[in-house]
């Protein structure tokens, strides 16, 4: 796949205070990609870098072949944007927000009410903005970043502060974004909306980039650690789970035992010793590390603190 956006060792101070430190990662076309890491970390100065809205001290970018800032209304015309503190108008209604951005770009956008229905705003196409939910305001900001029917949109921060239902819905509009033949450059602080949307993620702290790659191979690199926990009666299950490959430590609390080990089989291999053994379980559940787990593995504290 050829990338459409390049980034090349950017970096951004305010000041003594360093929000970008060089920098760099390529976004390639059709895939989803998440910019991920704690508030604070650089994540909207770099995509506000990389969209033409600040001008970095150095380094070099690329989007679409452009460059951001000698070829800024060529990109425009290319490209949607949803701000992370975006707002319009208490009293401007749906529809005139969708006719408001359509005017703005020089080529033909694309049929707003079908949008509008696309996104479950049809209905409230006559509703001021002040009236709609953060979902439904939401939804209106991807409708005015898709308006111009862009080849790569920008989503900062997308479902902050939105409830879990809005938050889910909001999903798998991005996803329909993608299926569409655009390319989805997002941030978030939210690892399980990196892990449920992104096709590959940076991993971003204190302005510097960590790793690249897609969530699961940064898990397995990161993270090869494997939990079971379970509950048998059977006394002779201890000694049976430390012969099975990979064990690194089998305790027992009463009738619970926690298996620790590494690789992608162990809860395979568990299973296969309870039946080869014919241990009876009353309770099963496994623990898999995430996204969360290996930022705290290489930052030594979680994206909450």
């Amino acid at each position: 796949m050829r990338p459409v956006i390049q980034v090349s060792a950017i970096r951004k101070t305010y000041g003594s205070t360093v929000a970008v430190d060089e920098v760099s990662f390529e976004v390639n076309d059709g895939e989803i990609f998440g910019l991920i890491g704690p508030n604070g970390a650089g994540k909207t100065t770099t995509m506000e870098c990389i969209e033409g809205l600040r001008t970095p001290d150095r380094g070099a970018i690329s989007v679409l072949g452009l460059d951001p800032f000698n070829d800024v209304y060529k990109l425009q015309e290319r490209i949607g944007v949803q701000l992370q503190q975006a707002q319009l108008q208490k009293r401007i209604k749906v529809w005139e927000a969708v006719d408001l951005w359509a005017s703005l770009y020089q080529k033909n956008s694309i049929d707003g009410e079908r949008l509008l229905e696309q996104l479950g705003l049809i209905e409230k196409r006559n509703a001021w903005f002040m009236t709609l939910s953060g979902g439904q305001k939401q939804r209106l900001f991807i409708a005015l970043a898709l308006i111009n029917n862009p080849e790569v949109v920008f989503l900062d921060e997308l479902t902050t502060g939105l409830d879990p239902q809005a938050r889910r819905a909001i999903w798998d509009l991005v996803r329909g974004i993608r299926e569409r033949g655009k390319t989805v450059f997002l941030t978030t602080h939210l690892m399980e909306e990196a892990e449920r949307l992104c096709d590959r993620v940076a991993i971003i702290e204190h302005g510097r980039i960590i790793d690249i790659d897609k969530p699961q191979n940064l898990v397995n690199r990161h993270c090869p650690e494997r939990t079971v926990i379970l509950a048998t009666d059977d006394r002779r299950a201890g000694d049976s789970f430390r012969t099975i490959p990979r064990v690194e430590a089998v305790s027992r609390s009463d009738s619970q035992f926690t298996i620790r080990g590494r690789g992608d089989d162990l809860v395979t291999e568990v299973i296969h010793c309870l039946s080869e053994n014919r241990i009876r379980v009353t309770d099963f559940r496994t623990i898999l590390p995430n996204l969360e787990d290996v930022f705290l593995k290489l930052t030594g504290h979680s994206i909450r603190d």
